[in-house]
């Protein structure tokens, strides 16, 4: 005899939500309207780009993303973010210490003249 599953009803509440007691099953997920995937993409500010990339790199970004529990598309997302980030610091750095040479440079012209 086979027996029946019990159905457990979860409460509906953001808790339950944010916990992925509700809203997680494949099952009852659907495509957004395209109107409103474009709504969400300009709330946050995202535009979708196209990039050909080697297929070894992007089986490496699946295999960190299954890794850190999130998908590859987001994970390279974060880390062109970080690149970026990076970047403008060093450049910032740089900047730093080309003003601060500069600024001794002069300082010890003006000691010398006086």
């Amino acid at each position: 005899m086979i027996a029946k599953s019990k159905k457990i009803k979860i409460e509906n509440s953001a808790e339950a939500w944010e916990l992925g007691k509700l809203g997680s099953e494949l099952k009852h997920a659907r495509a957004v309207d395209k109107k409103i995937g474009a709504q969400i993409d300009a709330a946050l500010g995202l535009q979708m780009i196209s990039i050909r990339l080697e297929q070894e790199l992007i089986e490496s970004y699946k295999l960190l993303g299954a890794k850190y529990d999130m998908g590859y598309q987001p994970l390279m997302r974060e880390a062109l973010k970080r690149f970026v980030e990076g970047e403008f610091k060093l450049i910032a750095s740089e900047a730093l210490e080309k003003q601060r040479a500069e600024k001794q440079k002069s300082s010890k012209r003006m000691a010398k003249a006086a």
